[in-house]
């Protein structure tokens, strides 16, 4: 198969389906978007050495391509595809509450840093607040699994709290945001 096609070359590109939208169309911007969250997780991988937790993350990945070719299929055509399940939600929120056992209870907001280990899962969670956002303005337009905006939701939470353990375990001290709102 060839990688080129010619066929985007106006601007247009092909759902899932075959059907043309323009390259600015949301569900293009959508699963773009998690296609990007998918390629920092990556990155966040491969900086690790902790094979469990190396596991997870991979399991996250292959989530994210069901998410973005979810998002890549008009409604009437899902039934061809893997969704995601309550199980996948839970599955974030077992993994964040084992991990939160492992660490002191959060006082104050935090600042992205440290070890590049932990900006790179910081810009992954950042990247995935967005790729929640436009996910949910597709539910606005089309119908989409609305567990796709839950599991979004909770994987920004997971990368939050799977930054803190990585600075805990690379031994970096987190740093609080100093900043005081004027009351």
């Amino acid at each position: 198969m060839k990688i080129y096609t010619k066929q985007g070359d106006k601007g247009e590109t092909s759902l899932l389906t075959g059907k043309r939208v323009p390259k600015f169309h949301i569900r293009i911007d959508a699963y773009g978007t998690v296609d990007e969250l998918n390629c920092f997780i990556g990155l966040l991988r491969d900086q690790m050495e902790n094979e469990l937790l190396k596991d997870e993350l991979l399991i996250v990945q292959h989530k994210l391509f069901v998410i973005g070719s979810q998002l890549a299929t008009d409604r009437n055509d899902l039934n061809k595809l893997p969704e995601i399940s309550d199980d996948d939600i839970i599955f974030l929120e077992e993994s964040i509450n084992n991990m939160e056992r492992k660490l002191k209870p959060l006082s104050s907001f935090l600042l992205p840093g440290g070890h590049s280990t932990v900006s790179f899962c910081h810009i992954a969670r950042s990247v995935c607040r967005r790729a929640e956002r436009l996910a949910y303005k597709v539910s606005t337009e089309e119908e989409i699994n609305n567990l796709i905006i839950k599991y979004l939701n909770r994987l920004s939470d997971y990368l939050f709290v799977f930054a803190r353990l990585l600075a805990k375990e690379l031994q970096i001290v987190e740093i609080k945001c100093e900043h005081k709102l004027n009351k």
